[in-house]
């Protein structure tokens, strides 16, 4: 049975030309012993953070097709970010609060901006148009509104109460408190309107991305069991070189920790997955591609972030969800042309090409915010 296990999991890693990235781990290993203060642990931990993403993910979805809709639903729920939760994790231990914040900003307008735009663009080239499926998009939209105002009241709390973003209060961290619940709770409720309903309604199964044969190198539950444990062990080690390697890397390539946790970090933790809503979308699953794309995003804002928040507040490094105003604006803005292009249903390339726009353009603002902006 252990050969079988070993032998599945060997031809799946195989498969996937995105594993070559995993060269990456072993050489950011040598230069941590060699060159303890050298930028590049930072970029190779990051190239070896993609591959292990998608690992995950495969390992979850894999686990998930196999339990049934409830139970795969709730490991998708569960498991569908956990790279990005792994990462966050490490950096608020090491008091990289600033970072996790960005991170989950990111992560958020990564997704609906980044990962939709292309998905529009790629899958509406050749055609007039592409249909999708208008009701899931829309709710999963209207979802994110929670996490605006979740994110908008301790700004506009700290504002009012104490006329600046500066002061921080216990009483902005009780309301962060609180409102993590309250999305937790909103977050659940949705997953039992999924489960009754007899649908995903935040993640869909992994599109094929034509690399193998879906059932040739379907995995069995033991090896998708190892996997997910690999893959997230991995995933740990390399989050503690990234973060470690933070610094050096800031200094050398001018970077700021609001761009590499908006930009940076939000990539490379959500790679496998843009591939994913991409592929389906050039092969006209638009439907697939938009709820892993929004799905991914509600995700994070509903269930990720009011979580880190809980955890952070376990171990004694309370983080609040007052964000700065460029952050909480670009979120809105996101989640605003997000519901703008999907409510009618439909998509083509040049809605695509203005949600990458308007992302380029957040991410130019974010790499000119000075450090401490």
């Amino acid at each position: 049975m252990n050969d079988s296990v070993n032998d599945r999991l060997g031809r799946t890693l195989v498969a996937h030309k995105l594993n070559l990235l995993l060269l990456a781990a072993p050489a950011s290993w040598i230069l941590r012993e060699t060159h303890p203060d050298s930028p590049w642990i930072f970029i190779t931990a990051a190239v070896s953070l993609v591959p292990l993403a998608g690992m995950i993910g495969l390992a979850t979805e894999q686990l998930a097709h196999r339990a049934g809709p409830a139970l795969g639903g709730l490991l998708n729920a569960t498991f569908g970010n956990a790279a990005e939760f792994i990462i966050a994790v490490v950096a608020l231990r090491q008091h990289h609060i600033e970072l996790v914040k960005a991170s989950i900003t990111g992560s958020i307008i990564g997704n609906l901006l980044l990962v939709l735009g292309l998905s529009f663009f790629a899958g509406g080239l050749g055609r007039r148009s592409q249909k999708f499926n208008r009701t899931g998009a829309t709710n999963a939209t209207a979802l994110l509104f929670l996490a605006v105002v979740a994110l908008v009241m301790p700004a506009v709390f700290d504002l009012s109460v104490y006329g600046s973003l500066a002061a921080r209060p216990r009483a902005i961290d009780h309301l962060s408190f609180s409102s993590a619940l309250i999305m937790i709770v909103a977050y659940v409720g949705s997953l039992i309107y999924a489960f009754t309903a007899r649908r995903d309604l935040f993640r869909s199964t992994r599109p094929d991305t034509g690399d193998e044969d879906d059932g040739e190198l379907a995995l069995s539950t033991s090896a998708a069991i190892v996997l997910l444990g690999i893959g997230t062990v991995l995933t740990t080690i390399q989050a503690e070189l990234l973060v470690g390697a933070l610094q050096p890397a800031l200094g050398r390539f001018g970077f700021t920790e609001l761009f590499v946790g908006v930009i940076v970090i939000a990539i490379i933790g959500n790679a496998a997955e843009h591939w994913s809503a991409v592929a389906a979308a050039r092969r006209d699953q638009m439907t697939l591609a938009v709820e892993i794309s929004i799905g991914s995003s509600a995700q994070i804002a509903l269930f990720v972030a009011p979580l880190i928040v809980l955890y952070s507040f376990a171990i004694g490094h309370p983080m609040s969800l007052l964000f700065n105003p460029f952050e909480i604006v670009a979120i809105a803005l996101s989640v605003l042309a997000t519901f703008m292009v999907v409510i009618d249903g439909e998509s083509n390339w040049v809605e695509g090409l203005q949600l990458v726009a308007v992302y380029l353009i957040l991410a130019i603002a974010f790499y000119l915010v000075p450090a401490g902006g």
